[in-house]
């Protein structure tokens, strides 16, 4: 078992607002209707929500002229000009710090699971602090680019298939290729990150799967929600009624915010188990 703190993130409205809805709003797609038209309709079908929205942008992608297709360089060249929430580019070594300060030898590793777009997350410029990123992605036709098909699909409890490979050290481009390792039994002596070292975050029905398995393993799931939303309200306040977070507070990274303070507690709170942990088993 090695010294580290994994703090996760989902990404869409929990690190940046919804990055989907943006692109399609930059390509001249009215985002509302194929929200509610083009995804709801295919829900209405039986389609699982994940797919469905991967289809519907295919679908919108083939109904533009071929000049305006949606493609690999578009969703990349999208990444590189995301808007973050307040605070997130300093966010990362605040936490490396906190940690360090209580307890030298540990390190702090950050990673995403998200149901939206990895294209598009890859390319953002926080994407380097991540050990790891795990996103829904397009195969692309290899002359034009244009997306064709749906090529990895991360919906509810397939996120945590992930928090399970971080927690094995199954992570980085060498097991991208070897989805089967996850089921690799580990003792529990031998894992690299245990739940109990782990930190969630993130905003929607989409994480409670994890948000459910890192709390039932002594780990420390934090809800955000964006207080400009009020629809979204409701939905943050069932986590905290229904005990699925250990926090919830608004999706703001900077400095003295609920959300600062809430995260560097929780890392120093782990620094220092992890410390005490190893008082105990060097003697």
């Amino acid at each position: 078992m090695q010294e580290i703190i994994a703090v996760i993130f989902d990404f869409d409205d929990t690190l940046a607002p919804d990055t989907t809805t943006a692109f399609l709003e930059s390509r001249g797609i009215d985002s509302d209707r194929f929200w509610r038209e083009k995804v709801d309709s295919l829900l209405a079908a039986g389609w699982d929500p994940i797919p469905a929205y991967l289809y519907g942008m295919i679908e919108e992608s083939r109904a533009l002229p071929p000049g305006e297709r949606i493609t690999a360089e578009r969703l990349a060249a999208f990444g590189r000009q995301v808007r973050f929430h307040k605070g997130v580019n300093s966010i990362f070594a605040k936490l490396e710090r906190a940690a360090l300060e209580v307890y030298p030898e540990v390190r702090v590793e950050f990673y995403v699971i998200s149901s939206g777009l990895r294209e598009i997350i890859v390319n953002t410029r926080i994407s380097p602090h991540f050990k790891d990123i795990w996103a829904c992605g397009f195969h692309c036709h290899p002359q034009s680019g244009e997306i064709t098909f749906a090529k990895n699909v991360i919906s509810f409890t397939d996120k945590t298939r992930y928090l399970f490979q971080i927690s094995k050290g199954l992570v980085g481009p060498e097991y991208a290729n070897r989805p089967f390792e996850v089921n690799r039994r580990v003792e529990p002596e031998r894992l690299r990150v245990p739940f109990s070292r782990m930190i969630y975050v993130g905003d929607g029905y989409t994480d409670i799967p994890c948000f459910s398995l890192v709390r039932k393993n002594q780990g420390t799931a934090i809800g955000v929600y964006d207080p400009g939303r009020r629809e979204k309200w409701s939905q943050a306040w069932s986590f905290v009624e229904e005990e699925r977070v250990s926090n919830l507070v608004p999706a703001d990274y900077s400095k003295n915010s609920a959300l600062e303070h809430t995260l560097i507690m929780a890392v120093e709170q782990k620094a220092r188990t992890i410390a005490l942990e190893q008082r105990t088993y060097r003697g």
